[in-house]
Protein backbone atom coordinates (compact mmCIF):
# COMPACT_ATOMS: atom_id res chain seq x y z
CA UNK A 1 0.00 0.00 0.00
CA UNK A 2 0.90 3.40 -0.77
CA UNK A 3 2.47 5.66 2.28
CA UNK A 4 0.04 8.34 3.57
CA UNK A 5 1.01 11.81 3.02
CA UNK A 6 1.52 12.95 6.25
CA UNK A 7 4.91 14.94 6.20
CA UNK A 8 6.24 17.38 3.52
CA UNK A 9 9.26 19.48 3.22
CA UNK A 10 8.31 22.56 2.95
CA UNK A 11 12.14 25.02 3.30
CA UNK A 12 15.30 23.94 2.02
CA UNK A 13 18.72 25.29 1.60
CA UNK A 14 21.97 25.78 1.11
CA UNK A 15 24.76 27.57 3.05
CA UNK A 16 27.70 29.54 1.44
CA UNK A 17 29.53 26.37 0.07
CA UNK A 18 33.07 26.07 -1.69
CA UNK A 19 36.13 27.19 -0.66
CA UNK A 20 35.37 29.24 2.75
CA UNK A 21 37.73 30.54 5.56
CA UNK A 22 37.35 31.69 8.32
CA UNK A 23 33.39 30.29 8.85
CA UNK A 24 32.65 27.73 11.83
CA UNK A 25 30.30 24.76 11.47
CA UNK A 26 28.02 26.29 13.63
CA UNK A 27 27.99 29.58 11.38
CA UNK A 28 26.83 27.15 8.47
CA UNK A 29 24.70 25.61 10.62
CA UNK A 30 22.97 28.90 11.28
CA UNK A 31 23.33 30.28 8.05
CA UNK A 32 21.21 27.41 5.90
CA UNK A 33 18.96 26.95 8.96
CA UNK A 34 17.62 30.72 8.44
CA UNK A 35 17.20 30.32 4.45
CA UNK A 36 15.35 27.39 4.89
CA UNK A 37 12.94 29.02 7.44
CA UNK A 38 12.76 31.61 5.05
CA UNK A 39 11.89 29.89 2.13
CA UNK A 40 9.53 27.85 4.25
CA UNK A 41 8.33 31.39 4.93
CA UNK A 42 8.39 30.23 8.74
CA UNK A 43 10.39 31.25 11.98
CA UNK A 44 12.67 28.94 14.49
CA UNK A 45 9.07 29.31 16.87
CA UNK A 46 7.49 27.09 14.39
CA UNK A 47 10.21 23.85 14.62
CA UNK A 48 9.79 21.63 17.56
CA UNK A 49 11.85 19.02 15.85
CA UNK A 50 15.60 19.14 15.28
CA UNK A 51 18.12 16.59 13.65
CA UNK A 52 22.04 17.00 13.30
CA UNK A 53 25.07 15.22 13.03
CA UNK A 54 28.65 15.82 11.97
CA UNK A 55 31.89 15.02 11.86
CA UNK A 56 33.75 15.63 14.86
CA UNK A 57 31.72 16.99 18.28
CA UNK A 58 29.09 19.16 17.26
CA UNK A 59 26.41 17.48 19.22
CA UNK A 60 22.64 18.04 18.22
CA UNK A 61 21.67 19.62 21.44
CA UNK A 62 24.63 22.05 21.07
CA UNK A 63 23.88 22.81 17.77
CA UNK A 64 20.26 23.59 18.56
CA UNK A 65 21.15 25.86 21.45
CA UNK A 66 23.26 27.92 18.77
CA UNK A 67 20.26 28.49 16.84
CA UNK A 68 18.00 29.23 19.84
CA UNK A 69 15.77 26.31 19.36
CA UNK A 70 14.28 24.02 22.27
CA UNK A 71 13.15 20.86 20.92
CA UNK A 72 10.72 18.46 22.20
CA UNK A 73 11.74 16.11 19.36
CA UNK A 74 15.63 15.18 18.67
CA UNK A 75 17.70 12.89 16.58
CA UNK A 76 21.49 12.23 16.27
CA UNK A 77 21.81 9.40 14.05
CA UNK A 78 25.19 8.84 12.27
CA UNK A 79 25.18 6.22 9.68
CA UNK A 80 28.01 8.45 7.09
CA UNK A 81 26.88 10.18 4.11
CA UNK A 82 22.85 7.97 4.31
CA UNK A 83 22.24 10.05 7.82
CA UNK A 84 20.34 12.14 6.14
CA UNK A 85 17.90 10.38 4.33
CA UNK A 86 17.45 7.89 7.18
CA UNK A 87 17.02 11.41 9.75
CA UNK A 88 14.29 12.48 7.22
CA UNK A 89 12.21 9.47 7.45
CA UNK A 90 12.57 9.29 11.00
CA UNK A 91 11.36 12.40 11.25
CA UNK A 92 8.23 11.78 9.00
CA UNK A 93 7.66 8.94 10.88
CA UNK A 94 7.41 11.41 14.06
CA UNK A 95 5.48 13.67 12.22
CA UNK A 96 2.83 10.97 11.58
CA UNK A 97 2.61 9.57 14.72
CA UNK A 98 1.82 13.24 16.24
CA UNK A 99 5.44 13.80 18.31
CA UNK A 100 6.51 17.07 16.01
CA UNK A 101 4.99 19.69 13.71
CA UNK A 102 7.80 20.81 11.52
CA UNK A 103 11.27 19.15 12.21
CA UNK A 104 14.56 21.13 11.06
CA UNK A 105 16.97 18.92 9.53
CA UNK A 106 20.22 20.98 9.37
CA UNK A 107 23.98 20.39 8.80
CA UNK A 108 27.37 22.53 8.41
CA UNK A 109 30.89 21.35 7.93
CA UNK A 110 34.12 22.72 7.18
CA UNK A 111 35.95 19.53 5.81
CA UNK A 112 37.79 21.34 3.35
CA UNK A 113 39.35 24.57 5.51
CA UNK A 114 40.06 22.29 8.24
CA UNK A 115 42.97 20.39 5.87
CA UNK A 116 44.29 23.37 4.91
CA UNK A 117 44.67 24.67 7.95
CA UNK A 118 45.88 21.27 9.67
CA UNK A 119 42.90 21.41 12.14
CA UNK A 120 41.23 17.69 13.13
CA UNK A 121 37.58 17.76 13.80
CA UNK A 122 37.25 14.07 13.85
CA UNK A 123 37.05 11.17 11.36
CA UNK A 124 34.55 8.81 9.98
CA UNK A 125 35.89 5.52 11.42
CA UNK A 126 32.61 3.63 12.52
CA UNK A 127 34.72 2.16 15.29
CA UNK A 128 38.50 2.38 13.89
CA UNK A 129 39.68 1.03 17.50
CA UNK A 130 37.58 -1.97 17.42
CA UNK A 131 37.60 -4.75 14.72
CA UNK A 132 38.64 -2.09 11.40
CA UNK A 133 42.16 -1.87 13.29
CA UNK A 134 42.96 -4.80 11.37
CA UNK A 135 42.19 -2.93 7.78
CA UNK A 136 44.10 -0.12 8.57
CA UNK A 137 47.72 -1.12 8.81
CA UNK A 138 47.21 -2.72 5.31
CA UNK A 139 46.29 0.67 3.88
CA UNK A 140 42.38 -0.41 3.58
CA UNK A 141 41.31 3.43 3.87
CA UNK A 142 38.18 4.84 2.48
CA UNK A 143 38.88 5.41 -1.19
CA UNK A 144 40.87 1.92 -1.00
CA UNK A 145 37.76 0.01 0.12
CA UNK A 146 35.51 1.52 -2.52
CA UNK A 147 38.38 1.02 -4.99
CA UNK A 148 38.49 -2.76 -4.24
CA UNK A 149 34.79 -3.15 -4.74
CA UNK A 150 34.83 -1.17 -7.90
CA UNK A 151 37.22 -4.06 -9.01
CA UNK A 152 34.77 -6.64 -7.83
CA UNK A 153 31.91 -5.39 -10.06
CA UNK A 154 34.75 -5.00 -12.93
CA UNK A 155 35.42 -8.63 -12.76
CA UNK A 156 32.09 -9.88 -12.05
CA UNK A 157 30.19 -8.28 -14.52
CA UNK A 158 32.62 -6.71 -17.35
CA UNK A 159 31.93 -3.14 -16.05
CA UNK A 160 35.00 -0.95 -17.85
CA UNK A 161 36.95 1.80 -16.45
CA UNK A 162 35.71 4.00 -18.92
CA UNK A 163 32.35 3.02 -18.39
CA UNK A 164 32.75 4.64 -14.50
CA UNK A 165 34.49 7.52 -16.00
CA UNK A 166 31.28 8.63 -18.43
CA UNK A 167 29.48 9.04 -14.47
CA UNK A 168 31.87 11.61 -13.93
CA UNK A 169 32.04 13.29 -17.34
CA UNK A 170 28.33 13.90 -17.02
CA UNK A 171 28.46 14.97 -13.22
CA UNK A 172 30.49 17.76 -14.81
CA UNK A 173 27.94 18.21 -17.58
CA UNK A 174 25.18 18.78 -15.05
CA UNK A 175 27.40 21.08 -12.87
CA UNK A 176 28.13 22.98 -15.86
CA UNK A 177 24.64 24.28 -15.57
CA UNK A 178 24.79 24.97 -11.64
CA UNK A 179 26.54 28.47 -11.06
CA UNK A 180 26.87 27.43 -7.73
CA UNK A 181 29.32 24.73 -8.26
CA UNK A 182 32.74 24.14 -7.58
CA UNK A 183 34.29 22.77 -10.74
CA UNK A 184 32.03 23.55 -14.34
CA UNK A 185 34.67 23.38 -16.86
CA UNK A 186 33.51 20.09 -19.22
CA UNK A 187 36.11 17.10 -18.77
CA UNK A 188 36.36 13.79 -21.21
CA UNK A 189 36.78 10.31 -20.66
CA UNK A 190 40.54 10.50 -21.92
CA UNK A 191 40.37 13.51 -18.92
CA UNK A 192 39.46 11.29 -16.33
CA UNK A 193 41.33 8.30 -17.57
CA UNK A 194 44.60 10.22 -17.34
CA UNK A 195 44.65 12.03 -14.12
CA UNK A 196 46.73 10.92 -11.30
CA UNK A 197 45.92 7.26 -9.92
CA UNK A 198 44.40 7.59 -6.27
CA UNK A 199 43.52 4.04 -5.52
CA UNK A 200 43.18 1.82 -8.95
CA UNK A 201 40.82 1.56 -10.62
CA UNK A 202 40.18 5.50 -9.63
CA UNK A 203 42.19 8.80 -10.95
CA UNK A 204 41.25 12.15 -9.32
CA UNK A 205 38.36 12.45 -11.35
CA UNK A 206 36.66 9.37 -9.85
CA UNK A 207 36.83 10.86 -6.55
CA UNK A 208 34.56 13.23 -5.19
CA UNK A 209 36.08 16.84 -4.52
CA UNK A 210 36.29 18.17 -0.99
CA UNK A 211 34.54 21.71 0.21
CA UNK A 212 33.53 23.10 3.05
CA UNK A 213 29.37 24.15 3.41
CA UNK A 214 26.06 23.18 5.21
CA UNK A 215 23.00 22.52 4.00
CA UNK A 216 18.92 22.37 5.78
CA UNK A 217 15.93 20.76 5.07
CA UNK A 218 12.61 21.42 7.13
CA UNK A 219 9.51 18.94 7.17
CA UNK A 220 6.26 19.76 8.26
CA UNK A 221 2.51 17.95 9.03
CA UNK A 222 0.05 18.97 7.09
CA UNK A 223 -1.53 22.03 9.51
CA UNK A 224 1.75 23.25 9.05
CA UNK A 225 2.22 22.96 5.03
CA UNK A 226 -0.66 25.71 4.91
CA UNK A 227 0.71 28.39 6.68
CA UNK A 228 4.16 28.60 4.22
CA UNK A 229 4.93 29.83 1.23
CA UNK A 230 6.26 27.35 -0.58
CA UNK A 231 4.62 24.65 -2.54
CA UNK A 232 4.79 21.28 -0.70
CA UNK A 233 6.72 18.24 -1.81
CA UNK A 234 5.53 15.44 0.06
CA UNK A 235 7.57 11.94 1.59
CA UNK A 236 5.88 9.83 -0.19
CA UNK A 237 7.91 6.50 0.83
CA UNK A 238 11.39 5.95 2.49
CA UNK A 239 13.78 2.41 3.47
CA UNK A 240 16.62 2.20 5.45
CA UNK A 241 19.54 -0.68 6.13
CA UNK A 242 22.88 -1.17 7.19
CA UNK A 243 25.06 -3.79 5.67
CA UNK A 244 28.59 -4.48 7.18
CA UNK A 245 31.30 -2.35 8.67
CA UNK A 246 34.25 -4.22 7.87
CA UNK A 247 34.69 -5.25 4.39
CA UNK A 248 35.23 -8.83 5.37
CA UNK A 249 31.72 -9.13 6.69
CA UNK A 250 30.25 -7.36 3.41
CA UNK A 251 28.35 -10.52 1.57
CA UNK A 252 29.10 -9.24 -2.02
CA UNK A 253 31.17 -6.04 -3.24
CA UNK A 254 28.39 -6.08 -5.50
CA UNK A 255 25.80 -4.99 -3.98
CA UNK A 256 24.95 -2.05 -2.01
CA UNK A 257 22.40 -1.48 1.13
CA UNK A 258 20.69 0.17 -1.28
CA UNK A 259 19.14 -2.98 -2.46
CA UNK A 260 17.04 -3.23 0.83
CA UNK A 261 16.49 1.05 1.54
CA UNK A 262 15.43 1.18 -2.36
CA UNK A 263 13.14 -1.72 -2.13
CA UNK A 264 11.54 -0.36 0.65
CA UNK A 265 11.11 2.94 -0.45
CA UNK A 266 9.90 2.52 -3.52
CA UNK A 267 7.07 -0.38 -2.26
CA UNK A 268 6.06 1.74 0.87
CA UNK A 269 5.68 4.66 -1.99
CA UNK A 270 3.53 2.49 -4.46
CA UNK A 271 5.50 3.53 -7.06
CA UNK A 272 8.13 1.84 -9.15
CA UNK A 273 11.72 3.40 -10.14
CA UNK A 274 10.92 3.89 -13.94
CA UNK A 275 8.58 6.41 -12.58
CA UNK A 276 11.40 8.51 -11.31
CA UNK A 277 11.98 11.83 -13.31
CA UNK A 278 15.07 11.98 -11.52
CA UNK A 279 17.82 10.14 -9.33
CA UNK A 280 20.20 12.13 -6.21
CA UNK A 281 22.60 9.36 -5.71
CA UNK A 282 25.48 10.25 -3.10
CA UNK A 283 28.67 10.15 -5.54
CA UNK A 284 31.79 10.18 -3.07
CA UNK A 285 33.14 7.69 -5.95
CA UNK A 286 31.78 6.62 -9.40
CA UNK A 287 31.19 3.55 -9.14
CA UNK A 288 28.64 4.07 -6.22
CA UNK A 289 26.14 5.85 -8.73
CA UNK A 290 26.59 2.97 -11.14
CA UNK A 291 25.96 0.56 -8.42
CA UNK A 292 23.17 2.21 -6.54
CA UNK A 293 21.52 2.62 -9.74
CA UNK A 294 21.30 -0.95 -10.47
CA UNK A 295 20.43 -1.78 -6.32
CA UNK A 296 17.64 0.65 -6.71
CA UNK A 297 16.42 -1.16 -9.92
CA UNK A 298 16.66 1.30 -12.85
CA UNK A 299 18.55 -1.75 -14.39
CA UNK A 300 19.75 -5.42 -14.21
CA UNK A 301 22.59 -6.24 -11.74
CA UNK A 302 25.84 -6.07 -13.82
CA UNK A 303 23.93 -3.74 -16.50
CA UNK A 304 24.95 -0.09 -14.62
CA UNK A 305 27.79 -0.12 -17.03
CA UNK A 306 25.86 0.34 -20.13
CA UNK A 307 23.03 1.93 -18.21
CA UNK A 308 24.98 5.10 -17.27
CA UNK A 309 26.29 5.53 -21.08
CA UNK A 310 24.67 7.55 -24.01
CA UNK A 311 24.08 10.34 -21.77
CA UNK A 312 21.69 8.67 -19.74
CA UNK A 313 22.45 11.19 -16.62
CA UNK A 314 22.39 14.30 -17.85
CA UNK A 315 19.99 17.35 -17.61
CA UNK A 316 20.27 18.36 -21.35
CA UNK A 317 18.72 15.33 -23.06
CA UNK A 318 19.23 12.56 -20.69
CA UNK A 319 16.76 9.55 -20.34
CA UNK A 320 17.34 10.02 -16.11
CA UNK A 321 18.88 12.63 -14.90
CA UNK A 322 21.21 11.85 -12.58
CA UNK A 323 22.39 14.37 -9.56
CA UNK A 324 21.32 17.30 -11.12
CA UNK A 325 23.49 19.90 -9.42
CA UNK A 326 26.85 17.78 -10.62
CA UNK A 327 26.88 16.31 -7.20
CA UNK A 328 29.74 15.03 -4.85
CA UNK A 329 31.80 14.93 -7.89
CA UNK A 330 31.83 18.40 -9.27
CA UNK A 331 29.60 20.64 -7.46
CA UNK A 332 30.22 20.63 -3.50
CA UNK A 333 30.93 17.17 -1.20
CA UNK A 334 31.67 19.06 2.90
CA UNK A 335 31.49 15.71 3.90
CA UNK A 336 28.07 13.21 4.51
CA UNK A 337 26.78 14.70 1.50
CA UNK A 338 23.21 13.18 1.95
CA UNK A 339 21.37 16.31 2.79
CA UNK A 340 22.57 18.23 -0.36
CA UNK A 341 20.31 15.23 -2.41
CA UNK A 342 17.23 16.08 -0.81
CA UNK A 343 17.27 19.65 -1.03
CA UNK A 344 18.46 19.39 -5.09
CA UNK A 345 15.73 16.65 -5.56
CA UNK A 346 13.35 19.39 -3.83
CA UNK A 347 14.19 22.16 -5.92
CA UNK A 348 13.95 20.27 -8.86
CA UNK A 349 10.41 19.25 -8.19
CA UNK A 350 9.59 22.72 -7.51
CA UNK A 351 10.78 23.88 -10.85
CA UNK A 352 13.63 26.00 -9.08
CA UNK A 353 16.55 24.43 -11.09
CA UNK A 354 17.35 27.19 -13.39
CA UNK A 355 19.06 26.01 -16.08
CA UNK A 356 19.74 22.73 -14.77
CA UNK A 357 15.94 22.56 -14.31
CA UNK A 358 14.54 18.53 -15.46
CA UNK A 359 11.52 18.63 -17.51
CA UNK A 360 9.13 15.77 -18.08
CA UNK A 361 8.76 14.58 -22.35
CA UNK A 362 5.58 16.91 -22.66
CA UNK A 363 7.47 19.84 -20.98
CA UNK A 364 6.04 19.70 -17.82
CA UNK A 365 7.85 19.45 -14.21
CA UNK A 366 9.06 16.55 -12.80
CA UNK A 367 6.57 14.85 -10.30
CA UNK A 368 8.23 11.98 -9.01
CA UNK A 369 12.35 11.98 -7.31
CA UNK A 370 13.85 9.62 -5.35
CA UNK A 371 17.24 10.40 -3.35
CA UNK A 372 19.65 7.79 -1.86
CA UNK A 373 22.52 8.24 0.49
CA UNK A 374 25.40 6.05 1.26
CA UNK A 375 27.31 6.31 4.58
CA UNK A 376 30.58 4.64 4.88
CA UNK A 377 32.21 2.11 2.13
CA UNK A 378 28.39 0.94 1.37
CA UNK A 379 27.76 0.93 5.11
CA UNK A 380 24.67 2.45 5.29
CA UNK A 381 21.73 3.07 2.88
CA UNK A 382 18.73 5.41 3.39
CA UNK A 383 16.41 6.32 0.37
CA UNK A 384 13.39 9.10 0.36
CA UNK A 385 10.91 9.00 -2.49
CA UNK A 386 9.38 12.56 -2.89
CA UNK A 387 6.37 13.65 -4.73
CA UNK A 388 4.55 17.06 -5.58
CA UNK A 389 0.73 17.54 -5.75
Amino acid sequence: MAAPRKAAVVGVALSDCGRLDGVTPYALHAQAARRALADAGLDRTHVDGFASAGLGVLAPVEVAEYLGLRPSWVDSTSVGGATWEVMAAHAADAIAAGHARAVLLVYGSTARADIRSGRRTGTLSFGGRGPLQFEAPYGHTLVAKYAMAARRHMAEYGTTVEQLAEVAVQARANAALNPDALYRDPVTVDDVLSGPVIADPFTKLHCCLRSDGGAAVLLAAGDVVRDCRTDPVWVLGTGEHVSHAAMSEWPDFTVSPAAESGRRAFGRAGVRPDEMDLAEIYDAFTYMTLVTLEDLGFCRKGEGGAFVGDGRLRVAGGALPVNTDGGGLSAQHPGMRGLFLLVEAVRQLRGEGGARQVRRPDGSLPRLAVASGTGGWFCSSGTVVLGRG
